[in-house]
């Protein structure tokens, strides 16, 4: 059972407010209070009214009517819009009522207690507020001291109001292999929910992700935009709700479907945080607010550039042997790849991992495959001065392997029926602490006994499709979609404390857990198992109005049957790796792969830590375009998805007062030449013309 608060809300004196008394026997408030939380450019600000509630008066610089803004709505006492929280009492009765009992501020962190006037029951809402960055978490705490169980019903971490007028709503979605599409619409009168059901893998289909603009459709440079991320690798649900009067709110937080929470008395049930930021200048500054805050207060080393890495899925899938593996440590070395990943296959015994049908939760090494265990590749890979990696799925198992037959209760499934498999595989039921256990025990065990291993991807293929814990008592079946992710960060967050020196990559079968919640344990993701370049522009696309490149893992490989200089542009975008045969290259191939490498050296630090611009957006023509600005330097990515003529290319960022030598890098077209960033922005870089699935990286060197 989950219990207590985050260790980032801290111990505070809590500062009553003046003449508080609760409605039964007291007095209400005869001192109104505003609550004013500010970053650099904007404010989020509320006001005790005079009936003691909580009221919003402003976010992002648009006031409102405090008298019909309530900041954290309650359903069955008078509310009959989306509540923030829906709670069953221990007496059955349905209604809520929240009013202010104090509140404190103590550096970015802001606390407001409320409570029911006549029952026992509190909620403590937390705002911390990054100054810089424009930035806001929320997140709520509900306890109580009733008799005995509360239902929580609805449990959002944020409430927000934005105002009258017109707003439109930015969603990513899409499915596996096909993530993070662009899709804007303007809000209409009613309510629009963006959720998931999944429970594992929960963003498949839709990202944990948005952004509202204001007046129009979002724009790059201009307008004011707000960005909305859950930090939960669960199930959720964004609620849009456009009042009558044209008024917007926002409910956002943990889906509560099939969810209803039964609360005891002395147990604490904290939402997680709902990541806000706000920009009037378009998307492009609200994503480099984003980018900054997710390289300082979201990734783990978010200040140290990444491997170049190389990894063998592509290459041999499930076929491959020691030979096979020490093979291309050479070739990876000579090419000046820094990383090696072993993925999926490595491991089995009584039933090897062949194909996916088989092995999964066995995690020995297939000595059939590796004779000599891991601790022989890592030895030679130490020895060639590469680091090394391997893959896990440490949530799932196939029914055809041994901790199956050891652990059928282990499983998440319902009781008579018959067990759906995807992917031939289950999902193992991480609300058990005992399965938490083993799942970090093996990556554990794994590490400490091969501690050349200093990377780990960490997959995950499947969602729940039969919601059952043979764990839960009965009563508490609906706790599964919340405890599981709640055992899931159990083991991640040990992983992370007791192994701090190993790098994870988040992948699940692809986006499928891109969130804010699970990039706390993590350095990068993987976006898409979609790697055909002409796809994964816009892939890429879509995350990096989230995501800074730092974070982003992206593959060169065969895929799509593109030209290699293509495929190598696009991967240099973000964290560059290959997932290919170096031994099927041709000699031209090689020395192309190894020019390419030492270009991204080049500009490595430009992609992972500058500024990004986005220029021209692959929805809107036939050549899409972004840049990065970093210190004195600036690279220019351009590809076309069509023919592209010749033309200027608008760029941004640059320090107008001084020149920039531009060159070609990573091509045979070679331009070059020196203009000023003024001229740069305001007429634009000459670029050549681009033949179909032809692309230019050109960098820029202030003088």
């Amino acid at each position: 059972m989950y219990s207590g608060t985050s260790g980032t809300c801290g111990n505070y004196s809590l500062v009553p407010l003046p003449n508080k008394r609760a409605r039964s026997g007291f007095d209400p408030m005869s001192l109104q209070q505003i609550v004013r939380i500010q970053t650099k450019r904007v404010a989020l600000e509320f006001e005790v009214d005079a009936k003691s509630r909580l009221v919003q008066r402003a976010f992002g610089g648009q006031e409102n009517d405090p008298s019909t803004v309530i900041a954290i709505p309650a359903s069955g006492d008078g509310w009959v819009f989306e509540p923030a929280l829906r709670a069953v009492h221990a007496d059955g009765n349905t209604s809520t009522d929240l009013i202010v009992d104090a509140m404190s501020q103590q550096s970015d962190l802001t606390r407001i207690d409320l409570r029911d006037p006549e029952y026992p029951l509190f909620v403590q809402l937390f705002i911390r507020a990054i100054f810089d960055l424009d930035t806001f978490e929320i997140w709520t705490v509900i306890h109580h001291e009733e008799e005995s169980e509360v239902v929580l019903e609805a449990f959002a971490s944020s409430s927000l109001d934005f105002g009258t007028g017109e707003f439109w709503l930015t969603q990513f979605s899409g499915d596996w292999a096909d993530e993070a599409n662009m899709i804007s619409e303007r809000l209409s009168p009613g309510t629009k929910s963006l959720d998931s059901k999944l429970g594992v893998r929960a963003h498949q289909f839709t990202a944990p992700w948005f952004l509202v603009s204001q007046g129009a459709a979002p724009s790059e440079d201009e307008g004011v935009v707000f960005g909305g991320s859950l930090a939960w690798a669960g199930s959720f649900r964004f609620s849009f709700e456009v009042l009558p009067n044209r008024r917007l709110r926002t409910v956002c937080g943990m889906n509560p479907n099939a969810s209803a929470y039964r609360l005891a008395p002395g147990v604490s049930f904290e939402t997680p945080k709902m990541v806000w930021a706000c920009s009037d200048r378009g998307t492009g500054d609200l994503s480099r607010l984003l980018h900054r805050y997710v390289r300082e207060e979201v990734l783990r080393d978010g200040d140290r550039p990444r491997s170049i890495l190389l990894n063998n899925w592509e290459a041999t899938y499930f076929t491959f042997d020691e030979d096979k593996i020490v093979s291309l440590f050479a070739e990876a070395k000579e090419l000046g790849i820094e990383l090696f990943l072993l993925d999926d296959g490595w491991f089995g015994s009584k039933y090897p991992r062949n194909d996916d049908s088989q092995g999964l939760g066995d995690w020995k090494p297939d000595l059939a495959k590796l004779p000599h265990g891991l601790s022989a590749l890592t030895d030679e890979a130490e020895r060639l001065g590469l680091q090394f990696g391997i893959w896990f799925e440490p949530e799932m198992v196939n029914p055809r392997s041994e901790l199956f037959e050891k652990h059928p209760d282990w499983l998440i499934r319902q009781p008579k029926r018959e067990m759906e498999l995807q992917r031939n595989q289950m999902v193992l039921d991480l609300t058990n602490p005992e399965v938490c256990a083993y799942a970090y025990g093996i990556l554990d065990q794994t590490l400490r006994a091969n501690p050349g291993i200093t990377y780990v991807k960490w997959d995950c293929n499947r969602y729940f499709t039969q919601p059952g814990s043979s764990y839960l008592r009965p009563e508490h079946q609906s706790h599964l979609q919340i405890e599981y992710v709640r055992g899931l960060y159990e083991v991640m967050g040990r992983l992370a404390l007791e192994h701090p020196g190993v790098q994870v990559m988040m992948c699940s079968g692809g986006g499928g857990r891109v969130d804010y919640g699970s990039m706390r344990f993590a350095h990068e993701l993987w976006p898409s198992d979609m790697t055909d370049p002409a796809r994964r522009i816009f892939i890429q696309w879509g995350f990096s109005h989230f995501f800074p490149a730092l974070a982003m893992a992206n593959h060169v490989t065969r895929s799509g049957e593109r030209s290699l200089k293509f495929a190598f542009d696009v991967a240099m975008s973000g964290r560059m790796g290959l997932d290919i045969d170096l031994a099927n290259l041709s000699v031209c191939e090689r020395q192309f792969a190894a020019r390419a490498i030492a270009a991204y050296r080049q500009i490595r630090e430009i992609v992972q830590f500058g500024g990004l611009f986005r220029l021209e957006s692959p929805y809107g023509g036939p050549r899409s375009s972004l840049m990065y600005c970093y210190g004195a330097a600036a690279v220019v990515f351009a590809y076309a998805l069509e023919d592209s003529r010749a033309n200027s290319l608008a760029l941004k960022g640059l320090d107008r007062e001084r020149l920039y030598q531009a060159k070609e890098i990573n091509g045979e077209c070679g331009m070059e030449g020196t203009l000023s960033g003024a001229h740069l922005c305001e007429h634009g870089l000459p670029m050549r013309a681009l033949g179909r699935f032809e692309s230019a990286v050109i960098l820029l060197t202030a003088q």
